[in-house]
């Protein structure tokens, strides 16, 4: 069971497989126990690094909260340099999106690739009255319901109608694992959310990818990153919802693979 310290923290993360690194971050309800399928089903090409945000999964919790994406992004670079890699291909989810634009937008020198899923605008993306009541609602659940309780009540938002049951209940599981001090976190953090203005500045190669029935952030939020960000691809996980990974892996995973397998032909030819 792998860990690494940064900045006081335990960091736990799942890896496998051979060849250029691939760091996954997982969403707010989630933790590298969701992304089972990309650890098996990439790392015959990719060595695929997982990682527990602080406050989730196996990772130990912060002694304050943080309020925003950057602190994350701050842990994240010490995360990198101390795996000794100077430099990886980022893919975020949700959240993670969130934090994997901040490291990237900060530390371009260190970010081969990147990929978005499902991206939030956070704050940006609401009115000043929508932002406080979603902030509300967050502090609100994690401090008065049970996780299994959240996990019950969120899922079904998550995912695309009639779901597999099986990927219902493993999406169920996984949230209810989730802790106070992360998810109070990332709250602060969405609330807090507002990169707007630096992804023009983003300059490496970008995959945006959302599931074509994402009802948290639909396709007309990732259509905005597609726009504002120079030379992105984007793609639509067709039948799926805001965890298209989970839901249909095998068309996540092929995406992912294809991006990152033409960006390193492109390199070859030159």
């Amino acid at each position: 069971m792998p860990f690494i310290q940064v900045n006081g923290l335990m960091i736990h993360y799942e890896i496998k497989g051979k060849g250029k690194p691939l760091v996954i971050l997982h969403g707010m309800g989630n933790n590298s126990q969701s992304w089972k399928n990309q650890l098996d089903g990439l790392s015959e090409h990719f060595t695929i690094i997982a990682w527990d945000a602080p406050g989730y999964g196996k990772s130990s919790d912060p002694d304050e909260e943080l309020r925003n994406f950057s602190q994350f992004a701050d842990v994240l670079k010490g995360f990198i340099e101390n795996l000794n890699y100077e430099s990886v291909t980022i893919l975020g989810h949700s959240m993670g999106s969130a934090i994997a634009l901040d490291f990237c937008h900060r530390n371009p020198q260190m970010v081969d690739a990147l990929i978005i899923s499902d991206a939030t605008r956070g704050s940006a993306g609401l009115s000043k009255e929508e932002n406080e009541k979603k902030l509300e609602i967050r502090l609100k659940n994690i401090d008065t319901l049970k996780p299994t309780e959240i996990a019950k009540k969120r899922v079904k938002e998550l995912l695309a109608p009639e779901p597999k049951k099986e990927v219902e209940k493993e999406a169920e599981r996984i949230m209810s694992q989730v802790r106070p001090m992360g998810y109070r976190s990332v709250a602060y953090s969405l609330f807090h959310l507002n990169q707007m203005d630096t992804l023009s500045s983003i300059s490496v190669p970008t995959l945006i990818i959302c599931g074509e029935l994402d009802k948290v952030t639909p396709v007309s939020e990732s259509q905005i990153f597609h726009e504002l960000i120079p030379n992105s691809t984007f793609v639509i996980i067709p039948r799926s919802g805001h965890l298209c990974y989970q839901e249909d892996p095998a068309s996540f995973n092929s995406v992912v693979y294809n991006f990152i397998s033409n960006l390193n032909e492109d390199l070859i030819k030159q």
